[in-house]
Formats: structure tokens, C-alpha cells, sequence
């Protein structure tokens, strides 16, 4: 089980009831778990749910691709047995490997691609499958960034500087992500384009809210309901068009004037000997969060509504509806939401989504002793940080003036992370190897 750090963290209200409320939502969304719930052999059958696929005379391989890939990997690997499994790749982000038995393991960069070692191992591999093969992919967040894989004409450091623009200005993963699979060998459904017509069953654990299934590692073996005209409209409207390298601006171009083929879309006859599988997703984390919180007492309140948008807004709003909620209650009380927030970079300071969203509701909750707040990114990495998110409350804001910090420049420069830092609200727990999003926990009590 996932322990999150307690000896760098300062007391808060309700402290101990926070961190075990998010253990155990990150315990609930243990990938191995989650697979091994779905499947099982039954004689030499793989049984999916309620199905069955024969395993007699076929060769098993499997692709493991995000910051999953490895418990993923290797639940297949104990469930399945060693001999029954021709090969795999399982490729990871740095720092989330482990052993396999016979699943080659692989870690790059993320977010920002940093090589191709992995998706030129996968490619390889697909290239070896048969007609009667079964292939497991196995999905989770973070594939789209390690499974980069830029056409010919396209370099990886053009892509990645791309990507590195993507992420600056504020987009959502499904803008990201719509622009990556049009600047991939192997996103977008081409993975399974290589594939056809093997077997092909992909289960997922979800990071992106609403489980849109293209957007999920990029989508390498379903449909891409996009086109190149959608990726070209993404960066125009981020005003991102005239900065991206120009071989992607050719490449994008090429293909909206279908000089270049589009990825595979919905309908397409690839897609028949394709399955997929969603073992868990952010609701995971969330509906596990609110069975801890019953547990300890609290009444508890779930966000009508994922929380998406700019960090800093989100943090606000979050810490005034909870300023309106703690105004009428009579006991103690819990507010937990799921999503995954955006950052638009302004200035030149360290911090990721979840500490800018703590840092935003520290500061409207300041001086407000019967409040709380957590905001956990669940893989444990909180942007280009190695703290997982924050726990701020009343003093937290109060703290940092003491310290002869400036709060609201902190957050204007997006410099959370040294601010939380400095306060001991920052909440750490290493590399979980599993990824819903992010969770969001306030606790009021009207008696503290």
C-alpha cells in the first residue's frame, strides 16, 4: 500500500484523516488489483469478465505502456505464467520500473518526450505478432508522452518542444493528446493498424476524465475520432500555430490537404479483432475516498462535477464553496472532488496543478482554522516536481508572511512548490505506479 510521507509534513487539522482517505483511494486503483479482478484462467482459456479466449496453440504478447506499465506487466505475467508469453515490452516513466520475468522493461522521459528507444522496441515487437496471436495491451497514464514517435521528417526534439508548448499554454490533455496522435507512427489506432488481424485486447486504467478512450496513452489501438484539421485547430486556438517547429506545421498541413493518410477512424475493418477494457478510472479513486471519509465519521459531499480548468480558478472556487458549505454545518464534513486542472505559465517559479490549486484555496482560506485542504496528483508526481500535491489550511498563507514570502507573487510567478516547501504543506509518496488524475479533499468540522 501507498504510504504518503509523514515526518516533512506540519500538523493540520484532521491531518491523519486526510492521508488515510488518499491511501485509500491510491490503494483502491492498484493496477495489478484492478487486473486481477477482470481477469482469470480457467483450463486454457483467459476468461475477460464473462468471456473466454482460447490460449491453446497461440502465442501471447504483451505491450505495457505507461506510468502502469510494470505492476500492469506483471500481474499478466503471474495470472498467464512465463511460458505462455512469446514477449513484451512494458515501458514506464523514470523512476516507475521494476522487475519483470519475462516482459522487457523500459523507462523514458515524461512529461516531455525523451526518447524513442521504447516505441521503436514496441513497433519491433508488433512487427513479430502473427494473425492468431492474442496481444494484451495494457494502458495507463503517461503512454502518450513515452510512447512518442515522431514520422519521418520530424525529429523527437521537434516534438518534444511541441509538446513542452502544449503544456505551457494551458491546454487539457485532449488537446495535447489530439495533436500528438497526428505527429505519431503508432497513436491514434496506428499501433493497431501494425497489429491486424491478431487479437487485440486493451485494458485500461484511466487518467483522463471521461475516459475518452483516444486520449488514454493517445489511443494506439481504437479509433481516433479526430482529424488533422482538428490538431491544426487546437494550436491556432492556442495561438501556438507560428511557434510549433515548422516540419509539424508541413506534416499537419500535408495531412489536412490529405496528401498524407489520417489516422484510422471509428468503422474502420482494423478495429473488429479489437477489444477494449476499462479496469479503473479517477470515479475509482473518488468513490473509495468517500467510503474512508464515511468510515472516519464524515458526512460526506462528492463534487457534482469533475473539476477541470486553471489551477489557480479551481482552487479559489473550491475553498469558497467550501467557506458557503462550512457556514451551514452542524457536524464534520468532507468535500471530495475528481479531475485534472490546467496550468498556464506565466512566470519562471516551480510547481505543478495540484500545489498551484492548494496555494490558490490557501490564500482565500486564510485565517479559516476549520478548514482543510489536499489536492494529490495520484502517480505521485505533481508536474516537474517530485512532491505528489499539497495539504494547506488556515495558517498556511499566515505561515509563509512569517517567513517573508509573498504569497500572491508566489502563486503569479507559479511558484507554489518553494512556498508549500517552506511551510511543510507539501505531500509526498514516490512513484505510486498507478495514475486516475487527481483528487481533491476539504475537511470542515464547525467545532474545531
Amino acid at each position: 500500500m501507498i504510504r504518503i510521507s509523514r515526518h516533512r509534513l506540519r500538523a493540520h487539522p484532521y491531518c491523519e484523516q486526510h492521508l488515510k482517505i488518499l491511501e485509500a483511494s491510491l490503494a483502491a486503483v492498484d493496477p495489478a488489483a484492478l487486473l486481477r479482478r477482470r481477469l482469470g484462467i480457467a483450463g486454457n482459456a483467459l476468461r475477460i469478465d464473462g468471456s473466454m479466449i482460447p490460449l491453446a496453440g497461440r502465442r501471447v504478447w504483451i505491450l505495457s505502456i505507461g506510468k502502469a506499465a510494470v505492476p500492469l506487466a506483471g500481474a499478466v505475467e503471474y495470472l498467464l505464467g512465463c511460458e505462455r508469453i512469446a514477449g513484451g515490452v512494458a515501458l514506464t516513466r523514470e523512476g516507475y520500473g521494476g522487475p519483470t520475468e519475462v516482459v522487457r522493461v523500459i523507462e523514458a522521459g515524461h512529461p516531455i518526450p525523451d526518447s524513442m528507444v521504447g516505441a521503436d522496441a514496441i513497433a519491433g515487437l508488433s512487427d513479430q505478432v502473427g494473425p492468431d496471436d492474442l496481444v494484451l495491451c495494457l494502458l495507463s497514464g503517461g503512454g502518450s508522452a513515452l510512447l512518442a514517435s515522431p514520422p519521418s521528417g520530424v525529429s523527437l526534439s521537434e516534438l518534444a518542444r511541441t509538446t513542452e508548448l502544449l503544456l505551457h499554454s494551458g491546454a487539457t490533455i485532449d488537446d495535447v493528446n489530439t495533436v500528438r496522435r497526428h505527429v505519431s507512427r503508432l497513436q491514434g489506432g496506428r499501433l493497431m493498424a501494425r497489429l491486424h488481424p491478431s487479437t487485440v485486447i486493451t485494458l485500461i486504467l484511466s487518467d483522463v476524465i471521461g475516459d475518452r478512450l483516444e486520449s488514454i496513452a493517445s489511443g494506439p489501438t481504437v479509433p481516433d475520432p479526430t482529424s488533422f484539421a482538428d490538431a491544426r485547430a487546437v494550436l491556432q486556438r492556442l495561438g501556438l500555430w507560428a511557434r510549433i517547429p515548422g516540419s509539424i506545421r508541413s506534416l499537419i498541413l500535408s495531412g489536412v490537404a490529405s496528401e498524407i493518410p489520417d489516422t484510422p477512424k471509428p468503422g474502420d475493418s482494423i478495429f473488429e479483432t479489437a477489444r477494449t477494457i476499462l479496469l479503473g478510472n479517477n470515479d475509482t479513486a473518488v468513490h473509495a475516498a468517500a467510503a474512508a471519509a464515511r468510515a472516519f465519521g464524515f458526512e460526506v459531499h462528492i463534487h457534482s462535477a469533475p473539476v477541470i480548468g486553471e489551477a489557480r480558478e479551481v482552487g479559489f472556487q473550491l475553498a469558497e464553496e467550501a467557506i458557503q458549505r462550512a457556514d451551514s454545518a452542524s457536524t464534520k464534513w468532507t468535500l471530495i472532488a475528481g479531475g485534472e486542472t490546467t496550468v498556464t505559465v506565466r512566470g519562471d517559479g516551480l510547481g505543478g496543478r495540484n500545489q498551484e490549486v492548494a496555494l490558490a484555496a490557501a490564500l482565500r482560506l486564510e485565517g479559516i482554522h476549520e478548514l482543510s485542504l489536499a489536492a494529490l496528483a495520484t502517480d505521485g508526481t505533481d508536474g516537474p516536481t517530485d512532491a505528489a500535491g499539497a495539504l494547506i489550511d488556515g495558517e498556511t498563507v499566515t505561515l509563509a508572511r512569517q517567513l517573508g514570502m509573498d504569497p500572491d507573487g508566489t502563486l503569479e510567478r507559479n511558484d507554489s512548490h518553494t512556498l508549500l516547501d517552506a511551510t511543510g504543506d507539501l505531500l509526498w509518496t514516490g512513484p505510486t505506479k498507478t495514475n486516475v488524475a487527481d483528487l481533491i479533499l476539504i475537511l470542515g468540522d464547525p467545532t474545531a
